[in-house]
């Protein structure tokens, strides 16, 4: 079973509505989707072409290769189509690997059940084959395979990732309610940040999206923070071919000149936790740290610069009646010191977004969590303009 080089479904993974910029991401690599859906995008490609995914992509989650699909009614069958897979040739006698799934199945009261017919359909055809199997657990530090079983359909895939995606590894300090670090990225990728403005992002708790700012200006893709990959476990697996597209990836990292990314919290906690976390990914040099309101926070005067903020929204931190004055306050502070620049507020809670006071452009829609959320677009114009009730009402 050569899946080094044949080509099967890949399916790549991500939280809810970060598909558009996965979708992006995955087309910029250059790769034809085939489908596209609120949690993922799926193509057809080889385990090689998932080493180059794994590496480059921000907004995924998990990329897994298709093994084998087919109708499932029961445990029993669920065995029977596994362990007929060459699993001998895909996971090491002397290895590890782990199983996970997502099953909606009435035979299926936990996942764990499943996980373990899965386990043992593996382990049993290695056994036969080869006198001798693999160790399991469920730590994703190894071979991993995957289970989707929804009704009476059934694929087995080999997750290539292993831990997700999602965490690109150099938050060491999270902080307060911290933004997924994909959600970060895919929140700024569909800005109308060009990456060599200023990037101003006030109120930065944890900095995860002035510390993203930096990576994406500079190309620095988060794979580049990580060193080890389910798909290292596949037998075949050629270190040498990681190797190359790692080292073409650092070859590729370069620093807009003029770059100037600003994170400013009235925390100095906050920032001294921002600091850590950019140090991790490298970026620290290229951010600039500020200790203040966010209403002191230095806006340097150049073109289509942004200014983003991700307030709290009243679900996990904050009380909404005193959030009131903190949304107006964020309202006149953009119209006010902002001008010229293009705004963006993320939150949860739209109800408190109408305090800004001003009417978004646009509203693009997200999830953190089970939140549902948006990240608000604003115009600032340098001139005056208006914005009369039925605006604001519009919200």
């Amino acid at each position: 079973m050569q899946v080094f080089n044949t080509n099967s479904k890949i399916i790549i993974s991500c939280h809810k509505w970060l598909s558009p910029a996965l979708s992006k991401e995955v087309v910029e690599l250059g790769f034809h989707i085939d489908r596209s859906f609120q949690t993922g995008v799926e193509i057809t490609g080889t385990v090689k072409d998932c080493i180059k995914l794994n590496l480059h992509l921000r907004c995924a989650s998990q990329v897994m290769y298709s093994l084998k699909s087919f109708i499932c009614n029961d445990p029993n069958e669920l065995y029977k189509n596994l362990v007929n897979i060459e699993w001998e040739k895909l996971i090491a006698s002397d290895g590890y690997f782990s199983v996970t799934s997502n099953v909606f199945h009435p035979t299926i009261q936990t996942n764990l059940f499943a996980n373990l017919r899965v386990k043992d359909a593996i382990v049993d055809r290695m056994r036969e084959t080869t006198d001798s199997r693999p160790s399991s657990g469920s730590e994703l530090s190894g071979a991993v395979v995957y289970l989707f079983w929804k009704h009476e359909e059934a694929e087995i895939f080999l997750d290539t990732s292993g831990e997700t995606l999602a965490k690109h590894g150099y938050r060491k300090l999270p902080g307060k309610a911290p933004m997924l670090e994909a959600l970060a990225a895919a929140t700024i990728l569909s800005t109308k940040w060009n990456k060599t403005a200023p990037f101003i992002n006030p109120m930065c708790g944890s900095g995860t999206l002035a510390i993203e700012a930096a990576l994406i200006a500079t190309n620095r893709v988060p794979g580049l923070l990580r060193t080890n990959y389910a798909f290292m476990h596949i037998k075949g697996y050629v270190h040498e071919y990681y190797t190359i597209i790692r080292n073409t990836l650092e070859a590729q990292i370069h620093i807009p000149e003029g770059l100037k990314i600003i994170a400013s919290d009235l925390s100095d906690k906050a920032i001294s936790i921002t600091k850590i976390n950019a140090a991790v990914a490298g970026v620290e040099d290229l951010i600039e740290f500020e200790v203040c309101d966010f209403g002191s926070t230095s806006i340097p005067e150049k073109g289509d610069s942004v200014i983003m903020f991700n307030p709290e929204y009243g679900e996990r931190l904050g009380d909404e009646i005193e959030l009131n004055a903190t949304y107006a306050r964020i309202g006149d502070f953009l119209k006010n010191q902002c001008k010229g620049y293009t705004g963006y507020i993320f939150t949860g809670n739209l109800d408190l977004a109408k305090k800004i006071r001003l009417k978004p452009s646009r509203r693009i829609e997200f999830y953190n969590a089970t939140i549902d959320c948006r990240l608000l677009e604003y115009e600032l114009y340098a001139g005056t303009r208006r914005t009369d009730k039925t605006e604001i009402e519009s919200q």
